[in-house]
């Protein structure tokens, strides 16, 4: 009796056991396609973003307007693509294996030139027309538009360099800025780009597409914009640790905005007075120099302060003479300026002091490659150069002096 009631119990445990797990097993594939459904959902709507800093839906340039142009090759292949699969489907459900029905063989066709001629015809012609069209944009956006600004970009490990080698100072030497182009809005300009390191892409796409720039090449790219603003870039080819980091912003300025930024391009970084300030043009000289270029720092003995060699298989860091007239730093990774302040910069672009963005560079100071992935130490490559700012193992004191002088490079 107790074996019969031991048997029976256990058969009602399996039993009811197997009854619970069934609505689980069920319930899956439906938990999937709920899942599915609003993992697509999201993707449509951030694709739709209307304030997406680096759509290329949204031209704003000249040349970004042609490429757009292109956009009804999308629609095209949008409805060849419903038309090839509503084939597969009608395919699949008219000769479909179905029960108690002898399965269904379409009709054998073998050697008819008419249709054979017409499956090769149809797509060669709707390859044609998208073809022309795309070729001839191609050679539009690429012909020279003649006596232009021209922009010499330079990719590194990791940010951009950008040279102005028709905007020459006192000294003899053009401009430099980094991480931040700055352009006369309407006019067209002209770019030449290549890389020091490795093979980065340049990619503004509000204002035109991507172009390579490759060590040992030189590539040109026009870009254009309608209107003075701000446009965000992204470098479109990986490139190491903090490929993703590696961005650039833009700035696209009216005449009068256009020729006093250049004013102040061209005039050296001025000699802090204030106590602080002076205590961190010194740090700055002894630890920062030998990289960075701040055009007017001299020594002790009035000689210009100027990098030597640079353990960096880039050979060069960003030039800091006039870092206050950025609003991004770091291969524009952070912001310099904080982005709720109202305080309008003394130029036409920059970061006022009062809105500097002092907690993430003095952060940047203490540890950057806690804030940005890369490889500074010679030691970890056979080539005994490092990628991107080392730690510097900076103390307290000497960051608040390194912000004091770096806030009076405007």
């Amino acid at each position: 009796m107790r074996e019969f009631w031991a048997s029976t119990l256990s058969g009602r445990f399996r039993a009811t056991s197997s009854l619970r797990t069934v609505p689980d097993t069920a319930e899956r594939p439906r938990r999937r396609r709920l899942w599915a459904s609003a993992g697509l959902v999201a993707l449509l709507l951030t694709a739709c973003a209307e304030d997406a800093p680096q759509d290329s839906l949204q031209p704003e340039g000249r040349y970004a307007e042609k490429i757009a142009g292109l956009n009804w090759v999308f629609y095209v292949a949008g409805v060849v693509g419903l038309l090839v699969f509503g084939a597969i489907t009608y395919t699949l459900i008219r000769y479909r294996e179905r029960r108690g029905r002898e399965q269904q063989v379409p009709r054998q066709i073998h050697g008819n030139p008419k249709l054979e001629i017409m499956w090769t015809l149809a797509p060669a012609v709707l390859l044609a027309g998208v073809t022309v069209p795309t070729i001839a944009t191609l050679f539009d956006i690429s012909e020279d538009p003649g006596d232009v600004l021209t922009i010499s970009v330079v990719g590194n490990q990791w940010w951009w360099e950008f040279t102005y080698p028709d905007e020459i100072k006192d000294d003899g030497t053009a401009i430099v800025t980094s991480g931040e182009m700055v352009m006369p809005a309407g006019q067209d300009v002209r770019l030449l780009l290549t890389a020091r390191d490795v093979i980065h892409s340049f990619w503004i796409p509000q204002l035109n597409g991507k172009r390579d720039a490759v060590p040992g090449r030189v590539h040109e790219l026009n870009m254009q914009a309608n209107e003075p603003g701000e446009y965000w870039g992204q470098c479109a080819e990986f490139c190491g640790l903090s490929h993703a980091n590696m961005r650039m912003r833009v700035v696209a300025l009216d005449a009068d905005d256009w020729e006093a930024w250049l004013e102040n391009q061209k005039q050296p970084a001025e000699t802090p007075t204030e106590e602080l300030a002076v205590a961190g043009e010194a740090s700055f000289a002894a630890r920062c120099a030998q990289c960075h270029q701040v055009h007017g720092l001299v020594d002790a003995e009035g000689e210009p302060v100027a990098p030597q060699v640079i353990p960096l298989v880039t050979g060069v860091a960003p030039d800091l003479t006039h870092l206050m007239s950025r609003t991004t730093f770091a291969g524009a990774t952070y912001d310099l300026k904080l982005p709720d302040c109202d305080v309008e910069p003394s130029g036409p672009t920059g970061t006022p002091v009062e809105c500097l963005n002092r907690i993430t560079l003095e952060a940047w100071l203490r540890n950057p490659p806690a804030l940005k992935p890369m490889a500074p130490d010679p030691n970890q490559y056979s080539d005994g150069l490092g990628r991107g700012m080392p730690n510097l193992n900076l103390t307290e004191p000497q960051i608040d002096e390194l912000v004091a002088y770096l806030s009076t490079l405007d």
